[in-house]
């Protein structure tokens, strides 16, 4: 592993995981073009682990608070049975569907240049509607709709969908204001992605070597600073500003990839 592809996709990975462009689409693009290639797609996978400690290092205040009230607090309890509820479907999914995703899904940066940017036109459309939000909390998200929430989180198993953008438009769908949404879609990200950081370390760790495990050592740390930097500011820009900036993003990277790949002769799946 080059250390510069190393320290580029762990900036990605932090960059990119919890707001709605899809982190593993940037990746697998990058990847694709900087000809790196990881066993089995996993350094793609493992380094989400700096992502994850990176929320966690944030929240970890309001974490804290969580596990102090379960005990006693009705909210609090139903908070955190919302949150397992929704990822339950990308859990059980997820593990039926690994090898396919992985072998397939993953090798077609055609796949994720489309995804890109039909996502972002969804995003351009969902940001556009005028909701009357029901719920300004993601305390307060009762529990089918967080089942909904969770199926829609499963639709970015499709590489260039993304986690965060699915199950952001699911929640504003179904009632939430664009905040409690992306807050919830932040909760939901830590079961979620410590689930497939498992599962995938699992599957893949005796193809690992010593090289690999540097590398996605350096890539997590990258991951991890720039993750909290977009953990912090997120929903105060998300608030005042909406998803247009994202979905635009989108659109310009699955265009820009699609003319690439045009050019280099490598289109088809």
């Amino acid at each position: 592993m080059n250390t510069w592809h190393v320290v580029l996709l762990g900036l990605l990975e932090g960059l990119t995981e919890f707001i709605p462009v899809s982190s593993t689409g940037h990746l697998l693009l990058a990847g694709y073009f900087l000809g790196f290639n990881s066993p089995g797609k996993t350094f793609e996978v493992l380094i989400q682990l700096g992502s994850i400690l990176a929320i966690l290092s944030v929240y970890s205040a309001k974490l804290l608070r969580l596990l102090i009230d379960l005990p006693s607090d009705p909210r609090s309890r139903r908070f955190v049975l919302a949150v397992l509820v929704a990822f339950l479907p990308a859990a059980v999914i997820g593990a039926g569907a690994h090898k396919y995703i992985k072998e397939f899904l993953f090798e077609s940066p055609t796949l994720v240049c489309v995804t890109l940017i039909v996502g972002g036109v969804v995003l351009l459309a969902v940001d556009k509607m005028r909701f009357e939000p029901r719920y300004h909390d993601a305390m307060d998200f009762s529990i089918p709709m967080a089942l909904a929430i969770g199926f829609a989180q499963c639709l970015a198993m499709i590489p260039g969908v993304s986690r965060s953008g699915s199950s952001i438009v699911g929640a504003l769908l179904l009632g939430a204001d664009k905040r409690s949404a992306t807050e919830f879609s932040f909760f939901l990200a830590m079961p979620t992605m410590v689930g497939a950081f498992a599962y995938d370390l699992y599957k893949n760790h005796a193809a690992l070597t010593v090289d690999d495990v540097q590398g996605i050592a350096l890539g997590f740390v990258v991951a991890f600073i720039s993750g909290v930097v977009v953990v912090r500011y997120l929903l105060d820009f998300v608030s005042s500003h909406g998803f247009a900036l994202f979905a635009w993003w989108r659109i310009l990277v699955g265009g820009m990839g699609l003319g690439a790949l045009f050019v280099l002769g490598a289109a088809s799946p």
